[in-house]
């Protein structure tokens, strides 16, 4: 009888567990059996460990195994498990030094030829590991640079299950080098290519988008086709300052578990941006599917900008799940074995035509939509999720005549600079609070700041007596009047500012 051990680590959303690894082996009839909640990936554990030993010139012990996974009330799933799994029952088997894997964290999937393949989640892994004490990790060659993102971490990096089983004292000869099995192609979408100043025209449709982005706002805007709504969307990431230290480690997580992080770059910089296809189903904006939940677009775009292109055009259900992070900045996602939570804290920008057919502008002459048609076209926005929206704005179309007069507007790195310094006087005045950006700060805090004198707030009680916006909306009129004073280096906003904010806030086909 033997028994060996080693760890690995659960992730349950973001949050890692280590899981102790015990193989147990009896001198009995020859058996592999695996408990501790393990899901169908891992449960294929059994034969992907067997075939790898073999195929290292190991030998596979020909007893009863049975391994745990503890603590075993913690589901676990994935083929993260693998190389932690066949290191305990080599240890158990005293085919390696029964010591050498004690206290070290192990991840890594196993191929049948016995090489060691990357897994998603190192980065989140490993950080776990560490907190929770065990500093020594093992990963597959490919996952070493993003596993070394975690400061104090001892990460050393295996390319086969021969070359560890080697180092752990086992009796073969040295294995030759293996080469590395590929990195994940997949990465991180950063900020789109273009710059602000290739927008011609649209003076307030550039004004809001700097708005939301020195304040943290979402905006919605409205208008033809061809207006330039989704060029303007796309310059919004441009505008936004670099992520912090811990902004860059939550991003990185994110995306290390969506599989969607190439590290060789390092920790990810620049706000992240998302632009989900309107035939996106919910657990594909929010996360979710079968099994363990993934982090979806909304979680993908943490800490950046969700653009939802012809927002009118996806389903209302898939709307509506946006209420939660809108308000939370997470997501909780639940299933029958548990919940994960996901980080969701990302600017929300919409875009819509004014009617289906898109030429209800103006007179609107041209639309052939009929009122009914129009109404039901934005009923899908309209109502909770639209009243979370700050900024709404119509994008007019640009004629010719505004073509030969337009201008050469300002370049990205212009407005961004005016950004970073509206932030940085928010941030100053938020010193002490949980809030950096006038985005997140509730309506209470912003009253009291601003006071009830001078008759500043006069337009925001007459537009909340008339019905023209909700108790939220005043709020996040505040929220803007805030901005445009950041933005104009003023200590506080005054009447015409909150007048503006008012017009932003209210202006638009569907306000």
């Amino acid at each position: 009888m033997g028994l060996g051990t080693s760890r690995g680590v659960a992730l349950v959303g973001m949050t890692g567990h280590v899981v102790g690894v015990e193989a147990h082996l009896a001198a009995t009839v020859p058996g592999f059996t695996l408990i501790g909640l393990p899901d169908t990936a891992l449960s294929e554990a059994r034969d992907r460990v067997r075939a790898a030993v073999t195929s290292s010139g190991l030998p596979w012990p020909q007893m009863r195994v049975t391994v745990n996974l503890s603590p075993a009330s913690l589901p676990k799933h994935g083929a993260g498990f693998d190389l932690a799994i066949a290191v305990a029952v080599l240890a158990g088997a005293r085919i390696v030094d029964v010591s050498a894997p004690r206290g070290v964290v192990h991840l890594g999937e196993l191929g049948l030829d016995g090489r060691v393949h990357p897994v998603r989640g190192v980065l989140p892994a490993v950080a776990a590991a560490v907190a929770a004490g065990v500093r020594r990790v093992v990963v597959a060659a490919a996952d070493v640079a993003e596993a070394r993102l975690v400061p104090g971490a001892e990460v050393r990096g295996v390319s086969c299950l021969a070359e560890l089983a080697y180092a752990y004292g086992a009796d073969i000869a040295e294995p030759a080098a293996v080469p590395t099995p590929a990195m994940r192609p997949a990465r991180v979408q950063h900020e789109p290519a273009g710059d602000l100043e290739d927008v011609l025209g649209q003076h307030e449709a550039r004004a809001a988008l700097e708005i939301a982005a020195a304040g943290g706002h979402h905006l919605l805007m409205v208008g033809p086709p061809g207006a330039g709504k989704t060029m303007l969307a796309s310059r919004l990431p441009g505008l936004l300052p670099d992520l912090s230290e811990a902004e860059a480690v939550e991003v990185t997580a994110v995306h290390s578990v969506a599989g969607t992080f190439d590290a060789g770059d390092g920790l990810v910089r620049r706000p992240p941006y998302e632009d989900p296809h309107h035939t996106a189903t919910a657990a594909a904006l929010v996360g979710g599917g079968s099994g363990v939940p993934r982090p979806g677009a909304a979680s993908r775009a943490h800490r950046g900008v969700l653009f939802l292109d012809e927002c009118p055009e996806f389903g209302a259900r898939v709307l509506q799940t946006l209420r939660q992070p809108l308000e939370d900045g997470e997501l909780v996602i639940h299933r029958a074995g548990g919940s994960a939570r996901f980080p969701a804290r990302f600017q929300l920008v919409l875009a819509a035509n004014p009617c289906p057919c898109g030429l209800a502008v103006g007179q609107g002459l041209q639309c052939t939509c009929t009122p009914v048609q129009r109404r039901r076209y934005f009923s899908r926005v309209q109502g909770p999720l639209l009243d979370r929206v700050d900024l709404q704005v119509e994008v007019a179309g640009v004629s010719r005549v505004d073509l030969d007069r337009a201008e050469p507007g300002e370049s990205s790195a212009t407005v961004a600079a005016r950004v970073a310094t509206a932030r940085l006087a928010a941030q100053e005045r938020l010193a002490g609070t949980p809030w950096r950006l006038n985005g997140e700060v509730p309506g209470r805090h912003l009253r009291g700041m601003l006071g009830r004198g001078g008759g500043v707030l006069a337009d925001v009680d007459r537009a909340l007596d008339r019905g023209m916006i909700s108790l939220r909306g005043a709020d996040r009129v505040l929220r803007i009047a805030w901005t445009v004073a950041d933005l104009a280096g003023l200590e506080r906003p005054g009447r015409e500012d909150v007048g503006r904010a008012l017009a932003l806030r209210t202006r638009g086909a569907v306000a």
